[in-house]
């Protein structure tokens, strides 16, 4: 199998059903022609086989037919991050030797670094109109590299992570297990197609001739539009657009009835987050994922969160996906009893080849076949995983760690409080001290939010110092970005690495 088995299973199955509703609509028979001749128009590029294609546009029909033809045919595909800077995207496409580049982005600074650009919409549909349909090669294998997707670059360089189709198809398996996927299902693409959270559902409603709405940059109001117009049934968000989402659907309501199955993943979520969408999607049932880029992306799923919020396990990021091996280990990668916080690792058929070129990286995040995820949690007896932070978000002050994540737990349940992120900063006694970044709804005074705060954690685990922001700088994915506001506090102090 390679990532055009599943369009084949779809046209088979299902060739005259919508692949596309909306802006775009194409069937399923219509959506296997243009990787037809997309795959002609490759080879007409002078590709050699394995040869790397960069993508760095929006959401759209088109990505989805690069998505699976550029490694169907035999190539590798880079998805870039558009809100990169042009030395950012430059050292991409430098590091994977990139020869061709698609993208709605201004072409010109892409002149020199690749051999050659491709602008869409215009020149791609061009391309298409002007090629014949071609087979694909029928030897591209599950243990081919599919993609290179470059990590965010917060501790050094960005990494390429090699993800084979094994990969790709393992974790389109790994999420039909715990999701129902069928026909019927019309998903929003909502996250950036570059990242990993906007193409998780795509192998997987493809298999199952499902279809798709592209949203092409993330808009609360105009998701909510999309869903009602097109009775979307599911789609996965990051958290801070599920609050964007929740805030938006609870200022200007929607019919919103067929959502179903409503997803979020790739960074911690506060409970009360998780409250306020079911209070704006109840016909939604929720589903939190914890995984990452390495892992391709599923590693635990807890189905049916709504149904835990008023347990310990709604702070929970599920268990082990079916076809995934978690273990939370210490430092020398010993498994550690239950309930004691260590690394998260996981082994699988989802688990990367490596980083592009970087051995030494490889090595360091992978021991014998466990992918160590840099993330701390706990697990209890039942399997089910708890994320108290990333390794470096732990804050060490006066001795005692605090998990910033628990912190900004705390805040969410303020109702002035819209964003939060926690972090530590230097404090000449206590080596660090806890400060709290927030976008807030309403004026509130920090003592205010440090009493509620006292109310929730212990003392020393307040925020001692607060700044208000208008908004928080956030990756093309919506995550929020610590180590831009990190960055400042430590600008002048040894060691600081993001």
């Amino acid at each position: 199998m390679n990532l055009l088995s599943p369009l084949r299973r779809a046209v088979s199955v299902g060739g005259s059903r919508s692949a596309i509703v909306g802006q775009g609509s194409l069937t399923y028979d219509e959506l296997w022609s243009r990787c037809l001749r997309l795959t002609g128009a490759l080879a007409g590029l002078g590709l050699q086989r394995g040869d790397r294609v960069a993508v760095a546009a929006a959401n759209s029909g088109a990505y989805l037919e690069l998505y699976q033809t550029v490694p169907g045919a035999g190539y590798v595909l880079v998805p870039l991050n558009v809100r990169h800077t042009q030395a950012e995207l430059a050292y991409a496409l430098s590091d994977s030797a990139t020869s061709v580049i698609f993208t709605d982005l201004d072409p010109e600074p892409f002149a020199g670094v690749v051999k050659q650009v491709i602008s869409l919409p215009a020149q791609y549909e061009n391309l298409l109109a002007g090629a014949a349909e071609q087979e694909p090669p029928d030897d591209v294998t599950e243990g081919d590299v599919a993609g290179l997707f470059y990590t965010g670059g917060t501790t050094g360089a960005a990494k390429g992570v090699m993800l084979t189709h094994r990969n790709l198809l393992a974790n389109a398996f790994h999420f039909m297990a715990c999701w129902p996927f069928n026909p019927e299902t019309c998903w929003l693409v909502a996250a950036p197609m570059f990242h990993a959270a906007g193409t998780i559902g795509a192998l997987s409603i493809v298999w199952n001739a499902g279809s798709h709405v592209f949203l092409e940059r993330f808009d609360p109001g105009v998701a909510l539009d999309l869903i009602e117009a097109h009775r979307v049934t599911a789609t996965l968000v990051v958290p801070t657009m599920l609050a964007a989402l929740a805030d938006e659907q609870r200022r200007r309501p929607r019919d919103v009835s067929s959502l179903t199955h409503l997803s979020y993943g790739g960074a911690p979520t506060a409970t009360e987050t998780l409250r306020r969408a079911r209070a704006a999607f109840p016909e939604a049932t929720l589903l939190h994922i914890y995984g990452a880029t390495e892992t391709s992306p599923i590693v635990t799923l807890l189905p049916a969160q709504e149904q835990v919020l008023d347990s310990p396990r709604a702070r929970s990021c599920g268990q082990p996906a079916v076809g995934v091996e978690v273990q939370v280990v210490d430092a020398d990668g010993k498994p550690v009893p239950a309930g004691t916080v260590g690394e998260v690792c996981a082994r699988g058929p989802n688990i990367m080849a490596g980083y592009w070129n970087k051995p030494e990286e490889t090595a360091r995040a992978m021991r014998d076949g466990w992918y160590r995820t840099g993330d701390l949690a706990y697990m209890d007896e039942e399997a089910y995983v708890f994320h108290v932070d990333r390794s470096k978000d732990m804050i060490v002050t006066g001795g005692e760690n605090v998990y910033s994540s628990e912190v900004e737990n705390a805040l969410f349940q303020h109702p002035a409080v819209a964003e939060a992120a926690v972090f530590g900063v230097p404090h000449p006694r206590w080596g660090e001290a806890v400060h709290a970044a927030l976008v807030v709804r309403s004026a509130v005074e920090e003592e205010e939010l440090r009493e509620h705060c006292r109310a929730l954690i212990a003392d020393y685990k307040v925020p001692k110092t607060f700044e208000f922001r208008s908004e928080l700088p956030k990756s093309g994915a919506g995550k929020i970005l610590k180590r831009e506001l990190r960055r400042p506090h430590w600008a002048d102090h040894d060691g600081f690495v993001g």
